[in-house]
C-alpha cells in the first residue's frame, strides 16, 4: 500500500470518490496496519475483516466504532510512536498540533500526503470559489498567513505556490490561545502575539497583499488594507454568522472561505450555507460522521442532528480511529462534494 497506487487507482477525482471505493480502500488500510503497526497489531490483531467491511460506508463506519477500535485521546498523545508502521518506506515528518485548546499532541505525515491534500484543496477551491480564475500569470496571488509552524506552514506554502503565488508566513506561538482569548479578550491576545502584530503591519505596509490566511480574532489587523484583500481563508475559534457578516461588511471585495483544520489530516474546505458552515472530509483518507450513543451503541446522526465527531484517519503511514469532544451536525452532500459533511462544529474551551 503506497501513495503511487492510491493516486493512480483511486484518487483521480478527489471530490467524487464512491462509497464502494472508500470501503475497499479502508479495508486495505486496516489490513495493512493490523500486520505492520505496533498499536493495531497488539490491540486489534484478530479481526473478521469480511464481517467488518460488509455493507455501505455508513454501516462500516458504525461497525468500526462499535467494535471498540476508538483510541483514547490520552493514549494517542502519549504513545504516538506505536502508530508508525514498522519499516515504513515513505518520508515521515512528525508534527505537533497547535495546542490552542490543550497540550500539544504529536502525529506524523508522509510527505506524499501533502500532495494528496493539495489535490483536494485545489479541486475544492477551484470548483467552489473559482480561485483558478482569479490568480494567474497576469494577476499573482500574494499571501500573508498566520499560524503555528509544522503541517500548517507546509500546506499553505504548497497551496500558494500551486497558484504561482508568493507567501509571507508569520509563525505564532499558539499554545493556550483559546483560553486567553475567551478569558481575557482580544487585547490580551494581541499583547501575547506582539511580534506577529508588528511583522504583519510591516508586511502590509510594504507589499500589495491580496490573500489572507488567518484566524477570526486576528482579522482586525487587516482592516486598514481591506480594499486590497481579494481572498480570505479563515479557520479556528469564532467562525459563525456574526463573524462573516463583519467580514463581508469590512472586506467588501473579498471571497470568504471557511476552513476546518486538524493536525492529523490538515484542512477541510467549508461552505457557508445560510447561517451555517458545512465542511467536507477528504475521502478516502479522512472519514468523519457525527455519532450518537444509544443503548451503548454508536449510530451515525441523522441529517441536521448534532453528535460527537467520529473520525477515521486512514493513510498508509497512519491509522487513527477516535471520537472527539467536539460536536457537529451531520449535513448532506452540497456543491461538488459527493459524500456527507458536518456542520457548525462546537467545542467548549
Amino acid at each position: 500500500m503506497d501513495y503511487t497506487y492510491i493516486l493512480d487507482k483511486i484518487y483521480q477525482k478527489p471530490l467524487r470518490i464512491s462509497e464502494r471505493d472508500c470501503v475497499e480502500y479502508l479495508r486495505e488500510i486496516f489490513e495493512f496496519h493490523m500486520k505492520s503497526t505496533p498499536y493495531w497489531r497488539s490491540n486489534q490483531g484478530n479481526i473478521d475483516f469480511d464481517g467488518l467491511f460488509q455493507g455501505d460506508l455508513k454501516e462500516v463506519f458504525e461497525r468500526i466504532f462499535n467494535s471498540g477500535m476508538a483510541v483514547a485521546e490520552d493514549y494517542l498523545r502519549n504513545n504516538w510512536l506505536e502508530f508508525v508502521p514498522d519499516g515504513y518506506k515513505g518520508k515521515i515528518r512528525f508534527y505537533q498540533s497547535s495546542g490552542t485548546t490543550r497540550e500539544r499532541a504529536i502525529g506524523h505525515w508522509d510527505k506524499a500526503y501533502s500532495f494528496v491534500l493539495l489535490k483536494y484543496l485545489r479541486e475544492s477551491l477551484d470548483r467552489i470559489y473559482r480561485l483558478d480564475k482569479v490568480y494567474n500569470e497576469s494577476h499573482q496571488m500574494r499571501t500573508l498567513a498566520h499560524g503555528p509552524y509544522g503541517w500548517y506552514q507546509d500546506e499553505i506554502s504548497e497551496l500558494v505556490w500551486s497558484y504561482g503565488g508568493v507567501l509571507y508566513f508569520i509563525g505564532m506561538e499558539t499554545e493556550g490561545l483559546k483560553k486567553v482569548y475567551h478569558e481575557k479578550g482580544l487585547k490580551a491576545l494581541l499583547k501575547l502575539l506582539d511580534p506577529l502584530v508588528r511583522y504583519t503591519d510591516r508586511v502590509m505596509k510594504k507589499d500589495k497583499i491580496n490573500t489572507i490566511r488567518s484566524a477570526p480574532p486576528l482579522m482586525s489587523l487587516f482592516e486598514e488594507h481591506a480594499e486590497d484583500i481579494e481572498t480570505i481563508m479563515i479557520s479556528g475559534v469564532g467562525i459563525n454568522h456574526e463573524l462573516f457578516s463583519y467580514l463581508h461588511e469590512t472586506f467588501e471585495n473579498a471571497t470568504l472561505i471557511p476552513f476546518y483544520g486538524y493536525y492529523g489530516f490538515g484542512d477541510l474546505i467549508g461552505i457557508q450555507k445560510d447561517n451555517s458552515f458545512w465542511y467536507y472530509p477528504n475521502h478516502p483518507f479522512t472519514l468523519i460522521f457525527p455519532l450518537k450513543l444509544s443503548d451503548e451503541e454508536y449510530r451515525i446522526a441523522r441529517y441536521h442532528e448534532r453528535g460527537r465527531l467520529g473520525i477515521i484517519i486512514a493513510r498508509p503511514e497512519l491509522l487513527v480511529v477516535k471520537i472527539e469532544d467536539e460536536t457537529a451536525l451531520r449535513v448532506p452532500p452540497e456543491g461538488p462534494f459527493r459524500g456527507d459533511g458536518f456542520g457548525d462544529p462546537f467545542r467548549r474551551v
